[in-house]
């Protein structure tokens, strides 16, 4: 019989530690937790995995714990983050590695005069904050309610039941090249997509309470999420699937925003928290149609957000819904095509069940021809 304390401790998250070797300061947070941390710093310096790691880690998980020069100056660069946020901002994450490198390895300690005299570079609409200067601002419940007109009215949003989709995905783990996907989801709570990439099944699942990812490419073969950041978005990608609970699945609804723009597409902007993450959603202002959606999570070293844009709305069953989503975060950027969806489908429970892990990866190609 299993004890309950030997039963806590098998419910705890995977921590950093747990999996990988030579952890030193990053230690006590969830493996999804460490690897937005790399993100972080992916973003903040322009790197990739190579870059800070070596050549020596493609295939190799074991390499990554090699103490290279890098990986000693980031150690470094963390204590110095956290000493100035402690004694200059009473502990405030008002510094980041961001801050001074902003995408780049080395920090500028030169003005630039061409930026200084150059045109301003475009406006970056996730960089949008509520503004005490608007006013009349559109109420959360008022663009809401428009949105769900847009996309057939309330009545027809509520009678999406379920549905089944068929299409494509590519990104990073498929080379770029395209690979045949599914999702599945209920208006239930919950949603599984699964890309079979060259190298095996890489999969998201959300039973309504757990929620899981499974890859080739995953340290891990098979990882529970745990609370937070990852987690929220698996349940905010299922919240969303089915809009007509959205006003009751998300709290704290604010407005105030400046009118912004997507592709030249001005667009309103309100946010709310998505279990504990902080959550902006765009909605087209000629459309209503929802186009954007940024979700924020917290790392030990910093918020990292994570994109997705909405488009190519189709009618299924008298209800628009988005047959392309493009998914953009610090570790790459995938695009979902969907090429025809069955609503109201029968879905069978083991889809949204903990992945099996294969017991042998598949071979990629070397290059996928696109």
């Amino acid at each position: 019989m299993i004890t309950f304390a030997l039963f806590v401790l098998l419910q705890q998250p995977l921590m950093a530690e747990d999996v990988f070797k030579n952890v030193q300061v990053l230690k006590g947070i969830p493996v999804n937790q460490f690897m937005e941390t790399m993100g972080f710093f992916s973003a903040a310096l322009g790197y990739n995995c190579t870059n800070c790691h070596g050549d020596a880690v493609l295939g190799n998980w074991e390499k990554y714990a090699d103490d290279v020069p890098v990986k000693r100056t980031a150690r470094r660069m963390i204590q110095v983050v956290n000493t100035i946020n402690k004694d200059l901002f009473a502990g405030r994450e008002a510094v980041t590695c961001y801050t001074c490198h902003r995408g780049s390895p080395t920090p500028k300690v030169i003005p630039s005069l061409m930026e200084q005299y150059s045109e301003p570079a475009a406006d970056d609409p996730n960089d949008v904050e509520i503004s005490r200067r608007i006013s009349a601002a559109s109420s959360a419940d008022d663009i809401l309610n428009r949105y769900l007109d847009a996309l057939g009215g309330a009545a027809r949003v509520a009678s999406l039941t379920s549905f089944t989709g068929r299409g494509n995905y590519e990104g990073f783990d498929s080379y770029h090249g395209k690979v045949a996907m599914e999702v599945y989801a209920k208006a239930t709570g919950q949603r599984s997509v699964i890309a079979h990439t060259q190298n095996g099944d890489s999969v998201t699942a959300y039973d309504g309470m757990n929620a899981w990812i499974m890859g080739p490419d995953k340290p891990v073969s098979v990882l529970e999420l745990a609370p937070g950041g990852d987690f929220d978005g698996v349940k905010l990608d299922s919240d969303l699937a089915f809009p007509a609970k959205l006003k009751q699945a998300l709290t704290d609804w604010r407005t105030g925003f400046p009118t912004t723009t997507i592709n030249d597409h001005p667009v309103q902007v309100v946010q709310a928290i998505a279990g504990g993450s902080r959550v902006k959603l765009f909605f087209d202002k000629e459309t209503g149609l929802l186009t954007r959606v940024v979700r924020y999570s917290q790392t030990i070293v910093g918020q990292v957000p994570t994109q997705i844009d909405y488009s190519d709305y189709r009618e299924v069953a008298g209800v628009k819904m988005p047959f392309q989503w493009r998914l953009t975060w610090t570790d790459g950027q995938s695009m979902y095509t969907l090429d025809e969806v069955q609503p109201n489908a029968a879905i069978d429970p083991a889809k949204f069940g903990k992945p099996v892990a294969p017991t042998a990866p598949v071979v990629a190609p070397a290059k996928v021809v696109r």
